[in-house]
């Protein structure tokens, strides 16, 4: 039985920088370029069965130089959507609310894009573990994205809400594989490069 690897794109100017990056298309950074190389060398020796990449440029130009080759475009990979927190901190957001805010409690609201709901993206994410599972068997999957909706994919891998999304930082660059032991999903390593 093949694993999941699930790949944050290499750093953008706004991932650098705390900014909310759902549906604006930013290119990486030479940092972010050289991250996704380095993850190359880390992922030479597994089989893909499949590849599976978020529409952004960010997300693709990462497989791509992760040496990721055969890649299906998943909308359901993109970002979260923002929508009026798109662009701007947590401590921007919070400020501007008067208490401290993050999309884990208390979401996002509607901007120049309607913003969504974690339980959305975890509908989304949903459809995404159902088509990698029925590849599992041929070999690994890879799936190249961004840091929040790979963490509420995690967490619904594991079985959890969407909001457990919250308990998996992923720096972008950085990857992480989830398995099985015993028959169940697991987490079977985090963050690594």
């Amino acid at each position: 039985m093949g694993e999941i690897v699930v790949l944050r794109h290499g750093q953008t100017e706004w991932s650098r920088d705390g900014r909310h990056t759902g549906i604006t298309d930013l290119p990486l950074l030479p940092e972010g370029e050289h991250q996704a190389q380095g993850v190359r060398r880390a992922l030479a020796g597994r089989r893909f069965a499949e590849v599976r990449v978020s529409p952004r440029r960010r997300a693709r130009r990462t497989a791509e130089l992760a040496g990721l080759r055969e890649t299906a475009v998943d909308d359901d990979l993109a970002e979260i959507d923002y929508g009026g927190y798109e662009g701007r901190t947590t401590v921007e957001i919070s400020a501007e609310l008067g208490r401290e805010w993050s999309v884990w409690r208390n979401g996002t609201v509607p901007g120049n894009s309607p913003g969504e709901t974690l339980a959305e993206v975890g509908r989304r994410v949903d459809r995404v573990l159902v088509r990698a599972r029925a590849r599992l068997a041929d070999g690994d999957v890879a799936l190249v994205a961004h840091g929040h909706v790979l963490r509420v994919l995690t967490a619904r891998w594991l079985g959890l809400a969407p909001e457990a999304g919250a308990l998996f930082a992923l720096p972008a660059g950085r990857y992480g594989v989830l398995g099985h032991e015993h028959g169940r999903p697991v987490l079977t390593g985090w963050a690594l490069d």
